[in-house]
């Protein structure tokens, strides 16, 4: 054998290797054998909505056989439809209990995401809490029903400027998440009850001294990055010195505030790691394929909808359980 169809035959090696490795990864969200098809259902947390949709637009670029139907109603809704067989997956926005795990809740992290607090834009004190911020003891304070009036809220000068403060009606990751911050639960949140994130925040936006919490992707507009008109999102005083200091002060575009999160700056909770749950570990090919695609390609759609990806050890961690 000539040196030169050697140097042929090991390139030739080399690239067939290569492209057999691609082939294998991109098979785990192809059907490429006999062509993916089917239907996979899914519903739950709103935090999770906006980017369940933006995957499966992307991997029916892929699989157009495929049929995907997602709806909202909240992480309560989604893990009951799983657990019952109505929907493939539930979206689940906050760790799954003990109990739900006995009866075969199968979870797998697929992103990160956090809740904020957000007040209406031209509520008359918006400059006294951009700069001061509020603190966690604040909040379970606002949640708790001991503080009426924004100078309480502020710890500024006397004020009759009442605080309307606003909840979630429907079992939530959201209000889950954002009162274990503060060491309380959901149902011990006092205030005034609204369904959904979309809910809160309309219920915000027309309220000049209402304050509630969203998700991010219902706090910001994913295009312009910035809050939604007619809301602002309110610091945390995270270090409580009564005022937001150069390295809290992240909240003015989304793009800031997951830059915050992914470098551990913003508390954790009320960011925390988004859901997807099967009941027992999930045999549906078209299933396992969507989940493949969205911990491989579709973590490259995660930051422009406004969402943290997840650490590349826990997406491996993750694959490994799934498959």
């Amino acid at each position: 054998m000539t040196r030169f169809t050697s140097v042929i035959l090991l390139i030739y090696t080399l690239l067939a290797s290569s492209c057999g490795g691609s082939r294998e990864q991109k098979n785990a969200y192809q059907g490429e054998q006999n062509g993916l098809s089917g239907h996979i259902q899914l519903s739950g947390a709103f935090a999770l909505y906006p980017m369940a949709v933006r995957w499966a637009e992307e991997f029916r670029k892929i699989n157009p056989d495929v049929k995907i139907d997602i709806s909202g109603g909240g992480a309560g809704k989604g893990m009951t439809d799983v657990l019952s067989g109505v929907v493939d997956a539930g979206m689940v926005s906050r760790e799954v209990h003990e109990q739900e795990t006995a009866k075969g809740a199968f979870a797998i992290a697929v992103v990160k995401d956090a809740v904020v607090m957000t007040v209406n834009a031209d509520n008359p004190e918006i400059a006294t809490i951009r700069k001061k911020g509020l603190t966690r003891a604040t909040a379970a304070r606002l949640w708790g029903g001991e503080i009426t009036t924004w100078s309480e809220a502020l710890g500024g000068a006397e004020s009759r400027i009442p605080v309307h403060v606003f909840t979630r009606s429907d079992a939530c990751g959201a209000g889950e998440t954002f009162a274990a911050w503060f060491g309380m639960k959901q149902e011990n949140l006092k205030a005034t009850a609204v369904f959904g994130d979309p809910g809160v925040a309309a219920a915000v936006q027309k309220d000049r001294v209402g304050i509630g919490y969203n998700n991010i992707a219902y706090a910001y507009d994913q295009k312009s990055k910035l809050p939604f008109a007619g809301l602002a999102v309110a610091p945390i005083d995270v270090n409580e010195n009564g005022v937001i200091d150069p390295e809290e002060d992240f909240y003015d575009t989304s793009e800031a505030l997951v830059n915050a999160i992914s470098e551990n700056r913003y508390p954790s909770p009320p960011a925390r790691d988004l859901y997807l749950v099967t009941k027992g570990k999930p045999e549906k090919a078209e299933l396992i394929a969507f989940l493949n695609f969205i911990l491989t390609e579709g973590q490259k759609f995660v930051a422009e909808t406004g969402y943290i990806g997840l650490a590349n050890d826990k997406l491996n961690s993750e694959k490994e359980r799934l498959n």
